[in-house]
């Protein structure tokens, strides 16, 4: 048999081969009528389980924490909240005294229907959060009917093949016999994705045909698969092997290199500096981001202190998550993200109503105007951590979803309310710079009327690619919409560039874009100075800025503007990415 290629999607970057096996789970009895008079006997027992449930899902944390991973203990957290989530309890309980079914059946069809409806919503990563709907369900419903929620462990090192995988059944596989994970659905921001790259296991999703074609193969043949472009092959001839250990040798090679460059500037050829800086999700991501040469942190998203618990985090809470943040990095600017939560991002304490079009609704810098105590508990807790310390942490603080004056004026408001009211408790307070993201058009093309009021702006590319195009991020159907070179995007950047330097205030850009080293070149060629990035990225964008000089960029950028569309911006900025390559004697293996 011919070695056979599927295409999947990039999850988790590394290299894995070696057998393969398909988890599966004892599958669970039909759903069963009742009587009448066993209503109050079978809601009891579907509270009971979910109390069971949500208390295996506490202790999966626990022991996920324990490891080291305090980011993915929380995706537990919140499958424990979904588990007493009386959204879906209480739909089930309603259910089987409605339509005489039992519990079993009750609490698939609830949480079937609250799956269905946040798989409808725009944004992928809250469209993975459909699988944790599923994930708890499952769990509650093994629990009443008294079947394990775990798999069986591996046996041998495997690649596990699926169709999807709960993150529950990921956090539970032995790490030592895990080679890689491909499945057939799923996306890179399903929690099952999050925890593979949290574990460094390779992993790829959205492999259609996959299980058919491994089934077909049979047992014994060999699977290999890469996490950084997202494809399997099956059954590899000697050609793929030799292949597979090229490039798993030159991945060790750069691995190498990239730690080793670590301190280097991302500086071009003719002596322009960039300054890379990190994105990160919890203070625990700091580490990594300071050893892969980050200057500093240029979009610490706070959502994780809100997310998987019953009420707000405490303002000393905050305090603590900040301050660890600010030490890593010993000085270096640290810019904090204010809660970018609400509409589509529904957390039980908000009690949020529903929204036809959540993702235009109430959301991020929106929600003060409901919930001002939110901002201004967190601003509160960004003063006091700026001032610990010997004074040297650069403390700046931005807000997401600004479309106007009015939105700038709101931060700028909470802000002072913020800061008279430490100084009314008599609390210590440091200083820090006020700032905005710049996401919606509209606050870009007319930033000239406030980017005086506040001290730095930063472009979100990811929403901003998605309002200007009018593009589902999530929808695979508009890929070819979804390129951050269409010169569209280009030409709001320019404008944010112009128009920040008129107003004289910093800016950067924390988008995907900033991360992918071709797009990076042209941010560069636009006028951008600073760039943050997940840090993974960080070695790449470094080596194509080192390999290229100023006046080039500035020349493909201004071509660019003028290009009809995406793919020709793109084919430009490719071409200098092969000659920084060259430039900097980097060769990948064919």
């Amino acid at each position: 048999m011919a070695a056979q290629r599927i295409a999947g999607r990039a999850a988790a970057p590394g290299m894995a081969r070696g057998s393969w096996t398909e988890l599966g789970r004892p599958p669970l009895p039909p759903p069963g009528a009742i009587a009448q008079d066993e209503v109050p006997r079978e809601a009891a027992r579907l509270r009971e389980a979910a109390r069971a449930a949500s208390g295996q899902l506490r202790a999966l944390a626990a022991s996920v924490r324990e490891a080291g991973h305090a980011d993915e203990a929380a995706i537990f957290l919140a499958q424990a909240a979904i588990a007493r989530d009386p959204d879906i309890i209480d739909t089930a309980a309603e259910l089987i005294e409605r339509d005489l079914v039992d519990a079993i059946g009750a609490i698939d069809a609830a949480a079937r229907a609250t799956a269905d409806r946040i798989a409808g919503l725009d944004d992928e990563l809250l469209r993975g959060r459909a699988a944790d709907v599923l994930d708890v369900a499952d769990r509650i419903a093994r629990a009443l009917a008294g079947i394990p929620s775990d798999p069986a462990l591996l046996a041998a090192p495997a690649i596990v093949v699926a169709d999807d995988l709960p993150p529950s059944v990921t956090a539970t596989l032995p790490r030592d016999r895990l080679l890689g994970i491909a499945l057939e659905r799923s996306s890179p921001t399903a929690h099952a994705a999050i925890l593979a790259r949290a574990y460094g296991i390779p992993a790829i999703v959205s492999a259609a045909g996959l299980l058919d074609a491994v089934r077909a193969a049979g047992p014994d043949v060999e699977l290999t698969i890469d996490g950084s472009t997202g494809e399997a092959v099956i059954d590899p001839d000697s050609a793929e092997r030799a292949r597979f250990d090229a490039l798993v040798a030159a991945e060790a090679v750069a691995r190498d290199r990239d730690l080793g460059e670590a301190g280097a500037p991302a500086r071009t050829l003719d002596g322009t500096d960039v300054t890379l800086l990190a994105n990160i999700g919890s203070p625990d991501e700091c580490e990594d981001a300071v050893r892969l040469g980050a200057r500093g942190v240029g979009l610490f998203r706070t959502e994780f202190l809100f997310l998987g618990r019953a009420q707000p985090p405490s303002e000393d809470e905050q305090v603590a998550a900040y301050t660890r943040a600010l030490e890593a990095f010993q000085g270096q600017p640290v810019t904090i993200r204010l809660l970018d939560i609400g509409g589509d991002k529904q957390i039980p304490y908000l009690d949020q109503p529903a929204e036809d079009n959540p993702f235009l609704g109430v959301r991020a810098l929106r929600l003060a105007e409901r919930r001002p105590d939110l901002f201004i508990t967190q601003l509160r807790a960004c003063y006091r951590a700026a001032g610990d310390g010997d004074g040297t942490a650069a403390v700046k603080v931005m807000a997401p979803m600004v479309a106007d004056a009015t939105d700038a004026a709101m931060l700028l408001a909470l802000a002072h309310d913020a800061r008279a009211s430490l100084d009314r408790d008599g609390l210590p307070a440091g200083a820090i710079a006020l700032g905005i993201m710049l996401e919606i058009p509209s606050a870009i093309l007319i930033g000239d009327t406030f980017f005086d009021q506040v001290a730095f702006a930063s472009i979100g590319t990811n929403d901003l690619l998605q309002y200007t195009l009018a593009v589902d991020r999530g929808n695979a159907a508009l890929d070819r919409y979804r390129d951050s070179l269409h010169p569209a995007l280009l030409r709001l950047v320019r404008h944010a560039v112009e128009a920040s330097a008129r107003a004289g205030i910093e800016l950067s850009v924390c988008g995907e874009m900033a991360g992918e080293p071709a797009a990076a070149l042209a941010l560069v060629g636009l006028g951008v100075r600073q760039l943050s990035m997940s840090a993974p990225s960080i070695a790449a964008v470094r080596r194509a800025i080192r390999g290229s000089d100023l006046a080039t960029l500035e020349r493909v950028a201004a071509e660019a503007l003028d290009d009809p569309t995406a793919a020709e911006a793109r084919e430009r900025f490719d071409g200098l990415i092969e000659r920084a390559a060259a430039t900097a004697g980097v060769v990948t293996p064919a």
